[in-house]
């Protein structure tokens, strides 16, 4: 094990334990990065788009893996901040085959309305083939997919979370390797590129199965059980749905969060098409990647720190989760002006290493950029504190800020300034929707966990 969810949180020991899941959230993030150059430089701006108006369908139904993962890596904290491993290993078996059946369901579903799908998130006649292509060839991988974004929590709740971080490099190694095969040398286009993410998911997918089914390789604090094994359900027989019920229910603001992201970005690309057309589209994609570049820092900190917060609420620890809370805002602060500056900095930089074979395109986007990076001043805040309620068990509370952060607030936003401000309106509706984001995060901590505000 790397780490143990008890005990007092130093600053220098927040930092530690979080260290793993932020690298393993950036390794993920720059092999997206990755695939997208090879698409972009090798696939041209046409498959570029199609790219990303498939995407968010993608993320829709990947995201409940990530929904399963972090609730339950809260509920697991907390049963075994109550002193129930074999009940916590049960549980957190439960989830697994949860997680397998609903991806190979969904999957089947998806890829039978790819092309309905397609025309409804924009995609117009020149890019509709190589969208129903890449959305097909991609949910074949769903299962795997949705698996790799659960255990990115339970990781942490397992108390290994380096492991984490080695097979999010094992799966960017494979991802990039097969994208300078299959996109570059062998000109396969948004083909190659769908292939090479499948076969990166199913190793993220399977070795995490292996790895916790197996009783010599397993060296964490978590265990997958036979479920039918009568030995199994004779010592101890649970009713699977009521920790189905709610891992999903508290993960659900994590799955708003993503859903909505996803939401929110086929309203950009629907505005965006109508504003600009498809230079617009890949203009949001590069910003696109660079937010997931960095939110990384802030997402890989709330999941390591989420099933710690779930354990400190199982074991009533007030004074540890006050303390918890306290230092969070400071460090996400300083992390916040830090990640601004550098999207600034390098904001033409990274513009023309995606599309610096488009003059215009490469100007459009490097404005895009300069505008939209503004909101990492403060949506590392408004994040953390829907993680807090996600490791309080309170998910209800959770869902709600991810709604109105995404839903309400970045909607309404990105279909109403541009009637104001035009094409830049587009680019500075995140910003209006964090700031309105934090006044309401603001109102939840008063209303609903004063104590820790004392």
């Amino acid at each position: 094990m790397d780490i143990t969810l008890s005990g007092h949180y130093t600053y220098r020991r927040l930092l530690s334990t979080a260290a793993p899941c932020v690298v393993m959230m950036l390794v993920s993030s720059v092999y997206g990065i990755i695939d997208g150059l090879f698409i972009s430089i090798f696939a041209g701006k046409t498959g570029f788009a199609a790219v990303n108006v498939m995407w968010p369908a993608l993320m829709v139904v990947g995201a409940i893996g990530l929904m399963v993962g972090s609730g339950g890596a809260a509920l697991l904290g907390k049963i075994k901040g109550e002193g129930n491993n074999p009940k916590a290993n049960h549980v957190f078996s439960i989830l697994i085959a949860f997680i397998v059946s609903e991806g190979i369901l969904l999957s089947g579903l998806f890829a039978l309305l790819c092309p309905s799908l397609a025309r409804l998130l924009g995609a117009d006649s020149v890019m509709l083939a190589d969208c129903v292509r890449y959305g097909r060839i991609c949910m074949l991988g769903m299962p795997f997919f949705m698996l790799q974004n659960a255990f990115q929590s339970f990781y942490m709740a397992a108390e290994c979370p380096k492991l984490g971080t080695w097979m999010s490099i094992a799966c960017g190694a494979v991802n990039i390797a097969l994208d300078a095969l299959f996109v570059w040398i062998l000109a396969w286009g948004v083909t190659g590129a769908a292939i090479a993410t499948v076969i990166a998911q199913i190793v993220g997918g399977v070795f995490p199965l292996v790895y916790f089914a197996s009783r010599r390789l397993n060296r964490g604090s978590l265990q997958l059980n036979n479920l039918w094994s009568p030995r199994r359900q004779k010592n101890l027989t649970l009713n699977p749905w009521p920790y189905i019920n709610k891992a999903c229910s508290n993960g659900l603001s994590e799955y708003v969060g993503n859903i909505s992201l996803s939401i929110v970005s086929i309203c950009y690309n629907i505005q965006l098409m109508r504003y600009i057309g498809q230079d617009g589209v890949a203009a949001y994609g590069v910003v696109m990647y660079l937010a997931y570049l960095l939110s990384a820092f802030f997402l890989g900190y709330d999941i390591a720190l989420t099933p710690v917060i779930g354990y400190q609420y199982g074991a009533d620890n007030i004074q540890e989760q006050k303390s918890i809370l306290r230092k969070s805002f400071r460090l996400i602060l300083i992390a916040g002006i830090a990640l601004t500056l550098a999207a600034e900095l390098t904001a033409d930089t990274t513009a023309r290493l995606f599309v610096g074979y488009d003059g215009p395109l490469a100007a459009l986007t490097t404005r895009a950029i300069r505008i939209y990076s503004l909101c990492f001043l403060i949506c590392g805040w408004n994040m953390f504190v829907s993680a807090l309620f996600t490791g309080l068990l309170n998910g209800l509370v959770s869902a709600t800020a991810s709604f109105m952060r995404s839903i309400v607030f970045e909607m309404a936003a990105v279909w109403a300034l541009p009637a104001v401000a035009g094409i830049d309106g587009i680019w500075w509706a995140v910003n209006l929707a964090e700031l309105l984001t934090l006044l309401f995060s603001v109102f939840l901590l008063f209303r609903h966990v004063p104590h820790l505000l004392r």
